[in-house]
């Protein structure tokens, strides 16, 4: 054999190895591929659950803000409505304890005989009066009015014709209110 016929023998052989190691090579590497693939591919699926599981806490989470939301809205408006509430009742109570000073004033002037005295009590009711209006308390009206239980407080029951059926015939204590809230009852005698 010539040595051309060597050489190029000794080519065609390195040329199959190199061919060789090249397949052996890729095939390696599309394993390898195929593996980091497949390993990619479970990354993935383990990560869109983890979005899934996040999304849902999320939601959950954000479920949760709006129930304490509303819990709070719920609260506040309770606390705002109680705390009226106690206002009224202390504003209520603190004119009933006023209401005798008034009634007793009134008594005054009409038993008073003119001089300083009497135009003193009757500047001091006048004054009172003007106090208890500029509050929103007023006088619960009972002349030529028809009982009514929501407002007149029926001590004493008259037969007298010259009245109407279930009309005030006397007042025997004034009553008032603020607003719709009774704070005094009328003392009245009804008639027929």
């Amino acid at each position: 054999m010539s040595e051309e016929t060597i050489v190029n023998n000794e080519e065609v052989t390195a040329e199959a190895e190199k061919e060789t190691k090249c397949k052996k090579a890729e095939k390696k590497e599309k394993k390898q591929t195929a593996k980091e693939l497949e390993e990619l591919k479970k990354a993935n699926e383990e990560l869109k659950k983890q979005v899934e599981e996040l999304n849902g806490k999320l939601e959950a989470d954000h479920e949760s803000m709006l129930r304490i939301a509303a819990e709070y809205e719920n609260y506040r408006k309770r606390t705002a409505k109680e705390k009226e509430g106690i206002y009224g009742d202390a504003y209520v109570d603190a004119v009933t304890q006023l209401l005798p000073i008034l009634d007793n004033l009134e008594r005054a002037v009409g038993f008073a005989e003119s001089g300083n005295l009497a135009e003193g009590v009757n500047m001091t009711l006048n004054m009172f009066k003007e106090t208890f209006a500029k509050m929103g308390v007023e006088e619960i009206a009972t002349e030529g009015v028809a009982f009514d239980p929501n407002l007149h407080n029926a001590v004493m029951h008259v037969e007298d014709d010259s009245l109407g059926e279930n009309m005030i015939a006397e007042t025997f204590s004034k009553g008032y209110k603020k607003g719709d809230k009774v704070i005094r009852y009328a003392m009245v005698k009804v008639a027929n």
